[in-house]
């Protein structure tokens, strides 16, 4: 599994373990429905969302069938809770007009600045994950053919073309910022800190909605945001399902079709707003 998942699924089951012991009790083969239940409404009170419910409670099921198969418990109490419906929400996309606006920053002439606003024309040029962006190696981006290779979920690796666009940002950061951050320091890394290091996730979103707010655009705003609006707009403009499927890296082409609802979505606002007899 990604190290992403085994950190929340790690993180559930301690959330658990810490729930039990506050309740005084120190051993496993004493949790029943009864206590499940305790667990979840305390959780309910933290207003966690539907699917971080589902996960927390899949994961501790998985964890407890591990027990169970260790001896080390005698049933899994987690088999008689029903996993929430957690539901389809449209994923949030930025409108082309914002889009335009957010790759616009007011002051890119310092060498952070020239490499965020690259950051930022690749994230949305090919629809990368925020963390294949920010742990992106030097060597993954080859600039003559226009392509980034990237090693996404469950190591499976793919090619992704950038535009024009894209390849000049890139260009101008690897050619007049890069070396001035790193100094004389050496990294493996596309986009480096002044440490030499890649990135981590939460300064690249606080970067974003910094970006955001200086170009006017008042929405909460976060780099999958713009991972959906790559590809709301390419099929808006009529990529077809397959190819935005292998640039998004989804395992599932029903992962992808979710953009085309969000598309009709669009079409039936447009429709209300506009038609006389609606």
């Amino acid at each position: 599994m990604a190290e992403n998942s085994i950190a929340a699924y790690t993180a559930d089951i301690s959330l658990f373990l810490n729930f039990l012991t506050n309740c005084k009790k120190y051993t496993l083969h004493g949790v029943d429905l009864p206590t499940i239940q305790n667990f979840l409404e305390a959780q309910g009170l933290q207003k966690i969302s539907k699917r971080t419910n589902a996960r927390r409670i899949s994961a501790l099921k998985s964890f407890f069938n591990f027990l169970v198969r260790e001896n080390l418990t005698e049933h899994n109490p987690f088999l008689a809770v029903d996993l929430p419906r957690s539901g389809k929400s449209l994923p949030k996309a930025l409108s082309q007009k914002e889009v335009l606006s957010l790759l616009a920053p007011p002051n890119i002439d310092t060498p952070i600045g020239k490499r965020d606003h690259a950051m930022l024309f690749v994230l949305y040029a090919t629809g990368l994950r925020v963390s294949e962006l920010v742990g992106l190696p030097l060597s993954a981006c080859n600039l003559n053919a226009g392509f980034v290779r990237v090693l996404g979920k469950g190591n499976k690796e793919r090619l992704i073309p950038f535009g024009d666009q894209a390849r000049e940002r890139i260009d101008a950061y690897l050619k007049t910022a890069r070396p001035f951050i790193l100094k004389n320091k050496r990294s493996n890394y596309l986009f480096v800190t002044r440490r030499g290091t890649c990135m981590t996730r939460l300064r690249f979103w606080q970067i974003i909605r910094k970006i955001a707010l200086a170009a006017g655009i008042q929405k909460e705003i976060s780099p999958h945001m713009i991972r959906h609006s790559f590809a709301t707009h390419l099929l808006s403009h009529g990529a077809d399902l397959r190819s935005v499927q292998m640039m998004l890296g989804h395992a599932d082409i029903a992962t992808t079709q979710i953009y085309t609802h969000i598309d009709q979505e669009r079409l039936k606002s447009i429709h209300k707003k506009f038609h006389p007899r609606g």
